[in-house]
């Protein structure tokens, strides 16, 4: 789009806004028309900044924290934004189209999810193909450019039955959060056959729970009920098989901050034992605020266990378990990625969200090189920036109370404090 075409949008807008204020809103194919404008104004933005990010790219070694910081947004997406200008890196007359205010971000974000599927021959091509399905992103919604683009990357991938339940089997996901209400979610895509084993076990064991009642509390909406019902069946088979050394019973982490002063002194098994923790001393790693009373109910609770872990300013003073393996296993252990998790709810890299279950336990000083897999020199990364450190030069330390270092090959210099999972 040339320049005098964006100021002439700009110059509707402004032109809609002024209206309004002076008689009124504008007619109705006026307000279409302005809407039109805002779309083509945000595709030309969006394209430039993609070009902006891929010449940061090639000078930046963390150009999602600059990113990030320059857009008062978050490394997640802000790397959405770098994946965006790879895209349109590799399809130029899709990029020229976004240019000319033609398609939006959606169009090429249903690309990038369609390439992150395959391998980098098939990925390329699918580029192939897309620069010559412009037209119908052109003329089409988001919604059905992506079935068009998804449609594309199936042809290319199956060349039989096997190859694409292959792909369904690679495409198995199962991602979870908190809400902002505090609830727990759940969202998983499996295979067919997974998909109908988990199916047949879940619908049996509604059958055999609640044919004859079903719980106080649930909904009355035949719907709702159905699903709240598949919800308590779900958490009823986990609970059966949780694969812990105490098999059915659940396991809460509650971590103590030692910096209290009355934690100094207290008798911690004791102290967890009888429920009698100050709500001072006690913080839990999860984003959710759980009562006290609700705590020391748990603590009591026949069916559930209560883990313990004392830290003070990055430092672990006490945790259940071997923390220390030293040269005997590479792998963490169960203990240590507790003592972990009560010290950091994400990856340890500054400003990364990825939750502390999706990350790689590193070793600092690396076990090919005599590293030990003792608490101290463990930190949890998620899997691109524990890329990074392998493959990339990024370096990181760790100081006596973990405060850490990361320096990136160009230079620049990354600090935090100690973790605490209030940062949570």
């Amino acid at each position: 789009m040339e320049l005098v075409a964006v100021i002439e949008r700009v110059e509707r807008l402004a032109g809609l806004g002024a209206q309004a204020a002076a008689s009124g809103p504008a007619s109705k194919s006026d307000l279409q028309a302005g809407l039109v404008a805002a779309r083509e104004l945000d595709a030309w933005i969006e394209a430039r900044r993609s070009a902006i990010v891929t010449q940061l790219t090639s000078v930046d070694s963390f150009p999602e924290s600059t990113i990030a910081a320059a857009s008062k947004t978050s490394i997640g997406k802000a790397a959405t934004t770098t994946d965006r200008a790879h895209t349109l890196t590799a399809t130029p007359t899709l990029a020229k189209a976004l240019d000319d205010g033609a398609v939006t971000a959606g169009h090429i974000d249903a690309v990038t999810r369609a390439g992150k599927q395959l391998d980098a021959q098939q990925r390329t091509a699918l580029f192939d193909r897309i620069e010559s399905l412009v037209d119908i992103a052109r003329a089409g919604t988001v919604d059905e450019f992506t079935k068009r683009v998804k449609l594309e990357a199936q042809r290319i991938e199956a060349t039989d039955g096997m190859d694409r339940y292959h792909r369904q089997r690679r495409n198995t996901r199962l991602s979870t959060w908190t809400d902002d209400d505090g609830m727990w979610n759940l969202r998983g895509r499996f295979d067919p056959l997974t998909g109908t084993r988990i199916a047949t076990r879940l619908d049996h064991t509604v059958e055999t729970l609640f044919s004859e009642t079903t719980p106080d509390h649930a909904p009355s909406d035949p719907i709702e009920k159905q699903r709240f019902l598949t919800a308590e069946a779900l958490a009823r088979l986990i609970d059966g098989a949780t694969g812990t050394s105490k098999p059915g019973r659940a396991e809460f982490l509650v971590v103590i901050d030692a910096g209290t002063p009355t934690s100094a002194a207290t008798d911690l098994d004791t102290d967890l034992d009888s429920g009698e923790l100050s709500p001072s001393q006690v913080t839990w790693p999860i984003p959710v605020e759980i009562p006290t009373r609700v705590l020391a109910e748990l603590m009591g609770a026949p069916d559930s266990d209560v883990a313990g872990v004392v830290v003070c300013n990055g430092v672990v003073l006490h945790a259940p378990g071997t923390i220390d393996q030293g040269r005997t296993n590479r792998i963490a252990n169960r203990a240590q990625r507790r003592a972990l998790r009560a010290m950091y709810p994400t990856c340890s890299i500054p400003g990364c969200t990825v939750g502390f279950d999706r990350c790689h336990i590193h070793h600092i000083n690396w076990w090919r090189h005599g590293g030990r897999t003792d608490l101290v020199n463990l930190i949890p990364l998620c899997t691109k920036h524990h890329t990074k450190v392998h493959h990339d030069a990024w370096t990181i330390t760790l100081g006596p109370n973990r405060e850490l270092t990361l320096t990136l090959p160009d230079g620049h210099i990354m600090t935090t404090g100690p973790p605490t999972i209030r940062a949570a």
